[in-house]
């Protein structure tokens, strides 16, 4: 029996989780600029995904495993040490769109800032449009709808 991903689409409301959850007023503020954003750049509006992720749109993706799921094109965390940024597909090709970011990590699935003011926001929307490009290209994609 397959088994069933933590992190699906819920219906609770992003402002609610905001409010309830994120206790500096200043990622507050980053998260809610955040969400204007990657609103903008995807074409989606915000959902929740989970219990802490807010991401905008969705793809379908099934690993050579066979395990397979739906999750957003891009989202973020307002996790307490830092935001989680779901929003970079790597490959050899994109790279240097890190090169401009500014200040962040860096693991497997995301990129790690601790507020907005620390990175290039003109960068981070060149990281986000390819990874929606990438997403676009590779998997089934809600973005297949917006063109």
């Amino acid at each position: 029996m397959a088994k069933k991903n933590k992190t699906a689409e819920t219906e609770i409301s992003v402002i609610d989780f905001i409010n309830s959850f994120v206790e500096d007023e200043q990622k507050k503020l980053d998260s809610l600029e955040l969400i204007k954003l990657m609103s903008k750049w995807s074409g989606f509006a915000a959902k929740m995904w989970g219990p802490s992720i807010i991401g905008f749109g969705s793809y379908h993706y099934k690993y050579a495993s066979g395990h397979e799921g739906d999750a957003p094109i891009i989202g973020f965390s307002p996790r307490k040490a830092a935001f989680s940024l779901y929003v970079y597909s790597a490959t050899k090709d994109n790279e240097h769109l890190l090169n401009d970011l500014g200040k962040f990590k860096i693991a497997k699935a995301c990129i790690y800032i601790k507020k907005l003011s620390d990175i290039n926001i003109p960068a981070l929307e060149k990281i986000c449009k390819d990874s929606i490009a990438y997403i676009n290209k590779h998997h089934e994609c809600a973005c297949h709808d917006k063109k």
